[in-house]
């Protein structure tokens, strides 16, 4: 399966809980609509929290949040991340601040993926109502087999030096190809 999500605003370096959660729900809404269409539409089964045994579940429940990570150890689906930035600054600018695109780039995979525990949430965070599941792309961080990034300068005013435009082009490979994920592999 390939698609593309979409991100626009702060990504800062080594930053906290509420920064990654903020990211996680800029991508909720638009993994969500993913899910409503095929072929993932058709795997719904999958987001059940109780399923009958022998049934898959990508549920992991964190906290109060029941999330649902659509690349997964338990449907031997990993990923490929084809990442174009636009940030704020010259061409080459980052190149200097290496430490600082690696760092961001952290940030983000962080947000992409479960958390691991509920530490790893905003104190009191609750889902809403449209937030459960809450869907997330990746379970774990170590699903990313491949990852290209490609920065260039973000062409409009900003009011806040680490506001980014992200493109991320996603490509979900099978490391085993079974009957229940035949549909998802590229």
């Amino acid at each position: 399966m390939r698609f593309t999500l979409f991100y626009r605003g702060p990504l800062k370096s080594n930053r906290g809980v509420d920064d990654k959660q903020a990211i996680r729900r800029a991508f909720h809404p638009q993994l969500k609509q993913l899910w409503a269409q095929p072929p993932l539409a058709d795997f719904t089964d999958w987001l059940k929290p109780e399923p009958k045994p022998g049934d898959i579940t990508l549920i992991e429940q964190i906290g109060s949040f029941q999330f649902a990570p659509l690349v997964s150890e338990s449907i031997h689906m990993v990923v490929e991340l084809n990442i174009t930035m636009l940030r704020p600054g010259a061409p080459g600018e980052l190149v200097s601040h290496a430490g600082d695109l690696d760092n961001r780039i952290k940030t983000l995979l962080d947000a992409l993926r479960v958390p691991r525990e509920a530490t790893a949430l905003p104190r009191g965070d609750a889902p809403s109502e449209s937030e459960t599941p809450f869907f997330c792309l990746l379970g774990d961080d170590r699903l990313v087999t491949h990852l290209n990034i490609s920065t260039d300068s973000l062409l409009e005013p900003v009011s806040n030096p680490s506001e980014v435009v992200l493109l991320l082009e996603v490509i979900t490979r099978a490391t085993r190809l079974t009957y229940a994920n035949v549909g998802l592999s590229s």
